[in-house]
């Protein structure tokens, strides 16, 4: 059995520019189909526009709001909003709150440094 507490994870920036703590993934758990971050920014930050050619992500937003961009339809979310980033779509998310935009990340298969793209 794996349990892992968020709060003794260390958080990093990806290379999209986020700042995640891996919940679940390669580097913690013997995970192999998928994985699990808390992902945050400050307000005005933004990821940077990426894809992945191979892992599906699905955010779910736990505080705050941001602005999801996804091959160029905008959507504002918040709280309890899921959403889902397929193979291959261009995307970026913006914190637009005053509060920080904490979300979670889940990625198949598992997030990798090596399938993130950009322009």
């Amino acid at each position: 059995m794996t349990i892992n507490q968020i709060a003794e994870q260390q958080p990093f920036t990806t290379a999209d520019g986020s700042t995640i703590r891996s919940i679940l993934d390669k580097t913690n758990a013997p995970v192999e189909l998928q994985s699990l971050a808390e992902a945050s920014l400050e307000l005005g930050s933004a990821t940077e526009r990426h894809y992945h050619k191979l892992s599906e992500e699905i955010y779910f937003v736990l505080e705050g709001e941001g602005n999801m961009e996804i091959e160029g339809e905008e959507r504002l979310v918040a709280v309890g909003d899921a959403i889902l980033i397929p193979p291959g779509a261009w995307h970026q998310i913006t914190a637009t709150s005053e509060e920080t935009l904490r979300f979670l990340c889940c990625c198949s298969p598992p997030y990798s440094h090596e399938d993130t793209y950009f322009t």
